[in-house]
């Protein structure tokens, strides 16, 4: 696959979504809290993913994958 501006852009973008789900899960949780609670009761209202998405979000490096995408790249 090519790499174009749309696609660093949806990247980007994809990136900036997960960092918010994030910060909205951070809200909430205590190590005494239930996963699938905040899932069911906060995130899933607010942003409609799924289960599996919220656990592909928790193992996505978030801001290293944005350090990749916002390095000038020689052919700039």
């Amino acid at each position: 696959m090519a790499v174009t501006k749309q696609s660093i852009g949806r990247k980007k973008n994809l990136l900036h979504r997960y960092s918010i789900v994030m910060e909205e899960f951070n809200k909430h949780y205590t190590p005494q809290s239930n996963i699938s609670a905040i899932h069911r009761d906060i995130i899933y209202p607010k942003f409609g993913i799924s289960r599996d998405t919220l656990y592909k979000i928790f193992n996505t490096a978030i801001d290293e994958e944005l350090q990749k995408i916002t390095l000038p790249s020689l052919f700039d």
